[in-house]
């Protein structure tokens, strides 16, 4: 008995062409045009779609990622089916999957898949792509795995993977620990597991979360500006090994006070801060400051994981144990 799979559709390269007057790829390829490019789909997959949206990348915010997982939960519980896939541009992607690793608790298969290449140009890679999401969704291996991004046949885990080049087919990699599998011959192979997956349990947001990267010489007035804006958490991509210049100490110090979470990653690509050094700006002096250790996660991931924990609770002990407790 063939499997059946939802596919929601919210835009991204997959769904575009190359306007001829604009002569610049726009939004323009409807759900039954994308999924009637697999050759041969309805031999091997029933299929329901959703036209959610069709947003360029950047137009995606998290409340439609809310939206998405709203959607996705209203849905993958039928008995009817057997897993989801969404349909997403690359530049907001990784985003949007691990809002949903986070958000969404069940085993059946969550697939997002996009495409480099829009269909104007020679190599469109969106129908490949998706295909090779198909693949994944519909084997039972990929049961428990949480969500998964399938990109140029590679398959990786929405907690690791990264968009690393701005053009590249294989520009989805995990730099720290690499893809768990492949699709080959039209089956998915797994090389590892991931072995073990937060969630947290919520149906609000927080979106008024920052982001800032820590550069050489940085002061305290970016914060004191998202302070004043009212913004409920701030994640700073540190340098190093988790340490800022002692110009943003105190702003850092003001957040603090103020309520506001604070969460340190490093700007480095691997690795995760931690409070090795004890000079003012320093891991341990922000540790000691209240500023919360945001592991090996990229700092737009660990806003993403902020902006679900602040709608789940404003307490300060409650967001540093959901960061920085491994057993959640």
């Amino acid at each position: 008995m063939k499997k059946k799979l939802l596919i929601i559709f919210t835009g991204g390269t997959i769904a575009m062409e190359v306007d001829p007057l604009l002569h610049a790829a726009i939004p323009s390829l409807n759900s039954d045009e994308i999924i009637s490019m697999i050759s041969n789909v309805e031999e091997i997959v029933n299929v329901e779609s959703i036209n959610f949206a069709n947003f360029p990348s950047p137009h995606i915010r998290p409340k439609h990622m809310l939206e998405i997982s709203n959607i996705i939960n209203k849905n993958i519980y039928r008995d009817d089916i057997d897993g989801v896939i969404v349909t997403h541009g690359t530049d907001t992607l990784e985003e949007t999957a691990y809002f949903l690793d986070l958000i969404i608790d069940q085993e059946k298969p969550i697939i997002l898949v996009g495409a480099m290449r829009n269909n104007s140009e020679l190599g469109y890679d969106g129908s490949s792509n998706l295909s090779a999401a198909i693949c994944t969704a519909i084997s039972e291996k990929a049961l428990g795995k949480g969500v998964l991004v399938v990109m140029n046949n590679e398959v990786n885990a929405a907690g690791e993977v990264v968009k690393t080049h701005t053009l590249a087919l294989d520009t989805f990699k995990s730099p720290e620990f690499g893809p768990l599998g492949i699709v080959d011959n039209d089956e998915v192979i797994f090389y590892r597991d991931i072995i073990s997956r937060k969630h947290i349990d919520t149906k609000k947001i927080e979106e008024k979360v920052a982001l800032i990267k820590t550069a050489s010489g940085m002061e305290a007035n970016i914060i004191d500006f998202y302070i004043d804006s009212g913004y409920k958490g701030i994640v700073i991509e540190a340098l190093g090994r988790g340490n800022v210049p002692p110009q943003m100490i105190p702003g850092i110090e003001r957040a603090i006070s103020s309520n506001i979470a604070v969460v340190m990653v490093s700007r480095c690509h691997t690795g995760r801060v931690l409070d090795s050094y004890g000079y003012k700006g320093g891991g341990k002096h922000l540790r000691d400051l209240g500023v919360i250790f945001g592991d090996n996660l990229p700092g737009h991931k660990a806003r993403i994981k902020l902006i679900l924990a602040l709608g789940k609770t404003k307490n300060l002990k409650e967001i540093k144990n959901i960061f920085e407790n491994n057993n959640i």
